[in-house]
């Protein structure tokens, strides 16, 4: 059998609530952590090539941009969310169709695609993603990226997107 202490915090615990012990020493329930809507980056959009094409991969691979889409406020997933994700790399430049494609997010929300090395452009080394309002049916409004990366050497990008309702 399982001591369980029995005064209120005890209580409490046993319950599985979630509890947070504020500077007065009271306990009150937990908060849920607000999203902030990720805001369109400027030269987010240098290139892009409405529509690209739903693809496994971008070329010969080797290079990882994954990320994760969800809810502005909620923080909920989004599933069949259509990500683009195009950049210079070993194998084209950002301006070239063949360097574009598109991935749908699965059941958690997380999205993945695998393309070549990226390589710097203007003297950083960047990808550029997209959620395009325009081609999906989910009532999000357009996000375009432009993130940098630390490394011309780094091999992966992680990049994630809270969308705001249209």
């Amino acid at each position: 059998m399982t001591n369980v202490n029995l005064n209120r915090r005890g209580l409490l615990a046993a319950s599985g609530a979630v509890l947070v012990t504020g500077a007065s020493g009271l306990i009150a329930p937990a908060r849920a952590q607000s999203f902030d809507p990720t805001p369109t980056m400027r030269g987010g959009a240098n290139n892009y090539r409405p529509g690209a094409p739903i693809v496994d991969r971008i070329g010969g691979g080797g290079f990882i941009t994954t990320g994760t889409v969800r809810r502005a406020g909620d923080g909920a997933p989004l599933a069949g969310r259509r990500i683009q994700v195009w950049a210079h790399t070993t194998e084209g430049h950002e301006r070239d169709e063949r360097s574009h494609g598109a991935t749908l997010t699965d059941a958690n929300g997380v999205f993945r695609m695998e393309m070549p090395q990226i390589v710097p452009a203007f003297g950083q080394p960047h990808g550029h993603l997209a959620y395009d309002a325009e081609f999906d049916d989910g009532g999000f409004e357009t996000v375009f990226l432009r993130p940098v990366m630390a490394s011309a050497s780094d091999t992966q990008l992680t990049v994630d997107f809270v969308l705001r309702p249209a």
